[in-house]
């Protein structure tokens, strides 16, 4: 990469300085590997992305469907090679029927931008399609309910990397109560398509922690190199 196109990727990210770093490949980090159970993928097999859409839409397996203005099934390109996962919408998101907008949202835009992505060429989803109350944490149970809708996404939509962002995402998708620094910088896999997947931090915890760019910044070159070799 040319000096001027690093520094646009930079500026992108809102880093004003960078030192490269060493950053293990996916042979020398371990693999996580978490396999769907064959009930919870046959939940939704067999639709489509529409009827899917009416399926998300018209759900009421947990209790959040009590207190949700709408749901937030997705938005993308339906064909795209890279898969943004969140954990839950927040109140705009919510109010939206949109993942990730708002000022979290731009940021995310910014960091695809610096792998030299638009918005509108990848898909972007969260594990839950119905916002928790308060914006708390996603319970086991609705994680459970609601995984299948991702995992039929997944299916359909076939990407060739996942990127994790933030640690209630990435937790519930590896299934593990790592921290996310632990998870950083490996390949994980997901699923029963094994798609590669990659961790780095949420956005909306970025505009809290800027200092952390940084680290963010390696995640998206790490999650770059990956999908060069899948």
């Amino acid at each position: 990469m040319n000096s001027q196109l690093r520094r646009e990727y930079l500026d992108a990210l809102g880093l004003k300085t960078w030192t490269l770093r060493g950053v293990h490949g996916p042979a020398d980090a371990p693999s996580l590997v978490i396999a769907s159970s064959a009930a919870s993928a046959a939940r939704e097999a067999g639709a489509d992305w529409e009827e899917l859409r009416a399926r998300v839409a018209a759900c009421t397996r947990c209790s959040l469907s009590a207190t949700r203005t709408q749901t937030v099934f997705g938005v993308g390109n339906p064909h795209a090679d890279w898969l943004i996962v969140g954990e839950a919408p927040g109140a705009e998101e919510d109010r939206r029927g949109e993942p990730f907008v708002g000022r979290a949202g731009q940021l995310l835009n910014s960091m695809l931008h610096a792998i030299g992505l638009a918005r509108e060429q990848v898909y972007i989803a969260n594990v839950l399609k119905c916002r928790p109350p308060g914006n708390r944490d996603p319970n086991l149970t609705e994680t459970a309910e609601c995984l299948p809708y991702l995992e039929r996404q997944i299916a359909l939509l076939k990407p060739k990397i996942m990127l994790a962002v933030g640690r209630i995402a990435a937790q519930n998708l590896l299934g593990t109560e790592k921290t996310l620094g632990a998870l950083r910088q490996q390949v994980h896999r997901f699923g029963l398509s094994q798609v590669p997947l990659v961790v780095t931090y949420h956005p909306a915890y970025l505009l809290r922690t800027p200092t952390e760019k940084r680290k963010a910044w390696e995640d998206l070159k790490f999650a770059r190199d990956v999908i060069s070799r899948v």
